[in-house]
This record gives structure tokens, C-alpha cells and sequence, in this order.
């Protein structure tokens, strides 16, 4: 799944509601929001109407009372940009919700970086910001420019830094494809304070937990992972499949939750509604059964069926896997030990 290119311009400053803005702190593998850890039970949300394509087509204003309502009711807490939401008002429906937000703020090496102080402090105020995000998969397509992995690290390490100069209540997410290379993007970004993966290996994660573990000592949440509803070795729509995927994974999050003492704080499920324009061979307009299998890939049938992998369909009408991930419950300390 690759949302791309670049954002809009940012709106007018959000002013943080009364109350204050929460204490966020990474500890060891744990990020701690006011002293206690945090699990992240997340969805990807890129909300985009029929006919739109990204980025131009992104709608968080128009779809957020609506969008945050359904998520809120299958108790998902976070979400997961690929763009920056700078609308206080968006941010402001989706904590009235409880959920909070890792904002992307660069996702495009065509974007200059002197364009991510306006989107950072636009909101840094506003207390449903959990972190900032930058990249995603990146070591796949090179910041969507296919640029080169050393050039790809040179720039997300100036992204940070300025970041870091703009902000430091809130840590920085980078989000990485798979685990391959890591250990060396790792070592050259020390301003990252949290590392995300996508993830699609059927309906297990293998030994990556482990595997992670022995590459970095920094919270890990999961950027991407989840099923999409259409099953191409038979061809039609799988509801039930994808349901099932989306409950068993989100188990196996839950039980490495780093509240209790595991190694992966959470993670975010792809995503929250289909989006039409993906299959390049298909309209915007219509839902393209188009799918790229390269080999590995999610349950049953090891194919990306791009426009198939909402919660919910276009039209906001719940799959079966939204009941599905409401069924997990965020895991305690006690639970997880």
C-alpha cells in the first residue's frame, strides 16, 4: 500500500484546547503518556471520496465526524496519517473520540524540507498529537522518488533534526518496510525516537519481534498490517477472511505489547476505507479487483488487492473485520506478563 506524493499547504495554527497538552516520553521500549505506557490500537486513515486520488483528494474535514465515530465505537485510540493534518478543527473531533494522532510530516522526497516547521508547528499544540511520522516504507520506494537508500537517510535524518528544532514534546516516528536493512538506517538516525514497520506476512508475524529485539533497543510499533477483502485465488469479495486475519493479528500485537513488558507498542491496521483511485489500471470512479502479488503478502491469497483493504467499504458501510478488531481489547500489564 503506498499513498504518495506531496501535501497541501497548512492551515492557520491550532490553539490547544484548555486542559494542556499530555507529557509524552519514550522509555526503553515503552512511550509513556503522562508516566504511563501506551498501547496503540491504531488504523491507518487516508480518507479520499470516489473519483479523488492522492494526495489532492484527501478529505479529513469532510470525513472526520463520521470516520472518528465508527473508530471510536470499535475502540481504536490511534490513527496513522501519510499526509499532515493541519486543521485543529479535525484534531479536535478525533481527541473529542480519544484517539490520538501520528501525523505524518514527510512522506515525499520531491517535498522541501523547509515546508515541515509550517506543518509541525501548526499543531504541536494540540494535545491529540502523539508523534510525528516520517517516511513510510521508504526503504522500498525511496521517499516515492525512488532515490537511493544513503540519500533516502540523509534526507529523513535532516527531516528530523528539524523537526527536533521546532518541537521536543513529541518523539519522531520513521516508518520502514520489513525488517531488511534496518540495523543500518538505525545506526545513522539517532534522532529517530520510535521505529514503525509494515508488515504482511500472512496471518502471523514469524520470529519478527524477536528479530527486532536483537536490532534496536527503541519502541516498535507496527505502520501497516492487516488483510484486504478480496481474495484473488477465488476471485471475489472475503469478507470472512479478512476478518479473521485482522483479529489474529491484532492478538499477536497484543500479546508483545510492550505495556507489559514486550517489544512492540502497538500498530496500525490498513486501513480504515477503501480508496478507489490504487489500482493503476482502473478508474478512480470504480472498484478495481486489480492486484500485485509479489511473493509474500497478506492472508489467504498473498496478493495486494489495493482497493479492497478498508474496515469499512467507500461508503463508510463496516466490514466484518471492524467487529473483528473491536473484539481485541487493549492489553494490560497484567495480561501481557
Amino acid at each position: 500500500p503506498d499513498p504518495r506524493r506531496p501535501a497541501p499547504a497548512p492551515d492557520p495554527p491550532a490553539s490547544a484546547p484548555p486542559g494542556g497538552r499530555p507529557r509524552i516520553e519514550v522509555s526503553g521500549r515503552q512511550v509513556l503518556v503522562d508516566g504511563k505506557s501506551i498501547h496503540l490500537k491504531g488504523v491507518a486513515w487516508n480518507p479520499i471520496k470516489k473519483g479523488g486520488s492522492h494526495p489532492r483528494g484527501i478529505d479529513f474535514q469532510g470525513f472526520v465526524a463520521q470516520d472518528a465515530a465508527l473508530l471510536a465505537q470499535a475502540g481504536v485510540n490511534a490513527i496513522r496519517t501519510y499526509e499532515p493534518i493541519t486543521d485543529a478543527g479535525v484534531l479536535d473531533e478525533l481527541w473529542s473520540h480519544g484517539i490520538w494522532v501520528l501525523n505524518s510530516v514527510y512522506s515525499y522526497g520531491g517535498t522541501s524540507v523547509d515546508r515541515v516547521p509550517g506543518w509541525v508547528n501548526a499543531v504541536k499544540d494540540h494535545p491529540a498529537i502523539l508523534m510525528w511520522t516520517i517516511g513510510n516504507e521508504w526503504n522500498y520506494n525511496g521517499l516515492y522518488k525512488g532515490m537511493g537508500f544513503r540519500e533516502s537517510v540523509q534526507r529523513l535524518k535532516d527531516v528530523s533534526a528539524v523537526i527536533k528544532q521546532h518541537d521536543t514534546a513529541h518523539p519522531v516516528a520513521c516508518i520502514y518496510g520489513e525488517l531488511s536493512g534496518l540495523q543500518d538506517a538505525a545506526a545513522q538516525l539517532s534522532d529517530v525516537d520510535v521505529w514503525a514497520v509494515n508488515v504482511y506476512r500472512g496471518i502471523g508475524f514469524g520470529n519478527l519481534f524477536r528479530d527486532y529485539a536483537a536490532i534496536s533497543g527503541k519502541p516498535l510499533f507496527l505502520g501497516e498490517y492487516g488483510a484486504d477483502a478480496w481474495n484473488a485465488k477465488t476471485n471475489s469479495e472475503d469478507l470472512e477472511a479478512q476478518a479473521r486475519a485482522t483479529k489474529a493479528l491484532t492478538e499477536d500485537i497484543a500479546k508483545q505489547s510492550a505495556v507489559g513488558g514486550g517489544v512492540c507498542m502497538g500498530g496500525f491496521v490498513f486501513e480504515f476505507a477503501d480508496e478507489w483511485w490504487k489500482d493503476g489500471d482502473g478508474s478512480a470512479w470504480e472498484h478495481d479487483v486489480g492486484g500485485d502479488a509479489p511473493g509474500g503478502g497478506p492472508y489467504p491469497d498473498k496478493t495486494f488487492n489495493e482497493e479492497w483493504w478498508g474496515l469499512v467499504d467507500i461508503d463508510r458501510n463496516p466490514r466484518p473485520a471492524l467487529n473483528a478488531l473491536k473484539e481485541v481489547p487493549l492489553p494490560s500489564a497484567e495480561a501481557t506478563e
